[in-house]
């Protein structure tokens, strides 16, 4: 490819996603969304009615799920359209426009929950058996739970209008940091490079640590000035949580946000706890990065460089793909072959171009396929295990949405990370076994225990940094900046340990977390791994039957709990066991990379 980046326009289809399973072109798209306007008026046809019959149930049921089908199709197509160049004007107006319509239709439908929670409990139970409920039955009954949780037609009509006023702390944080905040340019080595949200985290991995320590420093000056600001946000952000959480009647805001799942908050506190027990092996690694790096002291500008340079590969996309295909053949050939035909037959937009989103993702839907975003690089070994990351996050969306009724496909973040680092754990398998060098294993041993770390251990510290603030809310406590800086530096002396010595700053990056503002899924990350880490061993070392057993699990969609879905595979994330497995995990890593790099 060449190094400069082409226009939209310039990309050749063949790396393009094809998108026509969703709509075969824009004017596609402005037919359906005339088709989701007309439907709103019809909604108040069934209001009221619900109660009378189970032939009025189910054909309000039956109608929700059609406008529910056609509203995902339509947000898909806008959100993946707009991804593709976030300065056409075009895609963004198509985005709003859907957003308002999609809006306008919450409002008309935030009656129906509520009025079915006014039916009684026996012609529930006696209606939802019946069999033109078979594609609702699992929707119905996971409503019934919210019972004591579900506020009156009128109630629900306004904190259903309230939706896109929620999102202005958010999108305040988000406009401020990514946008308003100059961090400047910093001198390299190549050059003057421009510092922002996006090059931070690429400058903490740059080998001069005299980049990353001015990278580092101009980077939070920018917060410090900000910070009161940045504070009142994410305090405001933990206010409406709170008080959502307090107007539906629960304990608190974490009992909110893991009811949905049915996830025991004794979930949560064993994470945080066995994690908190596993920490010497994490301040081990800190001690042996910073012998590695040849530093007296570790900074924080010094954790993320990598300790063993890039080892010097290259894979076109289509030797990616067979990589990923080879590596994942203990999932069997119908499961390779799905992936192998979707990662090249339109599923995947490969490669960077103007305006594109950063990153990668996948984005599954009922309708279409399940859609992958890519930034695709050569030369970079890591993008080949976020393809194999993505594709099963698409794989996972394709079984279910292949085995469920739409109201019940849709699987949760608790669940989701599980097959995607399930496939990374396979490809990371596959490529050890046959390094030819030992400089390759210790670059494919680092990038993964620098993987775990990331999403075992630093979420895990997100998760606790949230839980302490919204207790603290809860009991009366202001979150004043003061508060969340002192509250955070516990934290970074907690999880890096003595080896550390902190800057000033450094309790500043607790204001920089986009992911707080979302609050009570983090945790998700570390479980979803640890879920992964035993799984993969148990398909490894197993047969059929434990094969099978990972497939229920991906076929289950919604239709299961995620706790239940994943006992079904074989694994109990209710109990410590995988967690303290993901731990012994990475000291293993960590023994091969002491042994491999001295």
């Amino acid at each position: 490819m060449s190094h400069d980046i082409p226009k939209r326009s310039e990309v050749p289809a063949g790396d393009r996603w094809d998108l026509s399973r969703l709509y075969p072109d824009d004017a596609a798209w402005e037919e359906g969304l005339k088709e989701l306007e007309s439907m709103i008026p019809a909604i108040a046809t069934h209001k009221g009615r619900l109660g009378e019959s189970a032939d009025a149930l189910a054909a309000a049921i039956a109608f929700y799920q059609e406008y529910g089908v056609l509203e995902e199709r339509l947000g898909y197509y806008a959100h993946l359209r707009l991804s593709e160049d976030e300065g056409d004007s075009q895609s963004r107006g198509r985005m709003d426009r859907y957003v308002m319509v999609a809006t306008r239709g919450e409002g008309e439908w935030s009656w129906l929950v509520p009025e079915i929670h006014q039916i009684p409990e026996s012609s529930l139970t006696e209606w939802v058996a019946l069999p033109r409920f078979d594609a609702y039955r699992v929707f119905l009954r996971k409503l019934v739970r919210y019972r004591p949780h579900v506020l009156s037609p009128a109630e629900e009509r306004l904190l259903a209008l309230q939706s896109e006023a929620n999102q202005t702390a958010d999108d305040a944080f988000s406009v401020l940091t990514n946008v308003d905040l100059d961090f400047g340019s910093v001198d390299t080595p190549e050059g003057p490079r421009k510092l922002s949200q996006s090059t931070f985290s690429s400058m903490m991995q740059h080998p001069d640590r005299e980049v990353r320590r001015t990278a580092y420093g101009q980077f939070y000056a920018q917060f410090e000035a900000h910070r009161t600001t940045i504070a009142q946000l994410y305090a405001g952000s933990c206010k409406l949580d709170k008080y959502r959480a307090t107007v539906r009647n629960y304990a608190s805001a974490r009992a909110a946000a893991l009811f949905p799942d049915d996830v025991p908050e004794s979930v949560y506190d064993n994470l945080v706890a066995t994690i908190t027990e596993n920490l010497p092996s994490l301040h081990r690694y800190y001690e042996l990065r910073r012998r590695v790096l040849g530093v007296d002291e570790l900074r924080h500008y010094d954790v993320y460089v990598p300790l063993v340079p890039a080892a010097k590969a290259r894979h076109t996309y289509d030797e990616a793909v067979q990589m990923i295909c080879t590596a994942l053949a203990p999932l069997g050939d119908e499961y390779v072959a799905t992936l192998r035909a979707g990662l090249l037959g339109g599923w995947v937009d490969r490669y960077e171009n103007r305006g594109k989103r950063s990153g990668a993702f996948s984005a599954g839907s009922f309708v279409g396929d399940p859609y992958i975003l890519m930034n695709y690089k050569e030369d970079v070994i890591r993008d080949v295990f976020t393809l194999a990351h993505e594709g099963g996050h698409s794989m996972h969306s394709h079984y279910s949405s292949k085995s469920n009724p739409f109201l019940q496909y849709n699987y949760t973040i608790f669940e989701a990370e599980v097959a995607s680092t399930f496939n990374e754990q396979l490809l990371f398998r596959y490529l050890y076994e046959r390094a030819d060098s030992d400089a390759m294993k210790a670059y494919l041993v680092n990038s993964r225990v620098d993987d775990l770390l990331a999403t075992l251990f630093r979420q895990t510290m997100f998760a606790e940094f949230e839980q302490q603030t919204h207790a603290a809310l809860e009991s009366g406590v202001p979150l004043t900046v003061d508060y969340l800086r002192a509250e955070y530096r516990k934290l970074l002396e907690k999880y890096f340990g003595p080896t550390m010595v902190l800057e000033e700053q450094s309790d500043l990056e607790g204001l920089r977390i986009p992911h707080f503002y979302r609050a009570f899924y983090v945790y998700k990350y570390a479980t979803g791994v640890s879920a992964s880490i035993a799984l993969a061993g148990r398909v490894l070392s197993g047969g059929d039957a434990e094969r099978a057993a990972y497939f229920e699990f991906l076929k289950s969609g919604g239709s299961r709990f995620p706790i239940e879905a994943l006992a079904v595979a074989g694994v109990d994330m209710s109990e410590p066991g995988p967690i303290r497995a993901a731990c012994a995990e990475f000291t293993r890593l960590i023994d091969e990379l002491e042994s491999l790099v001295g």
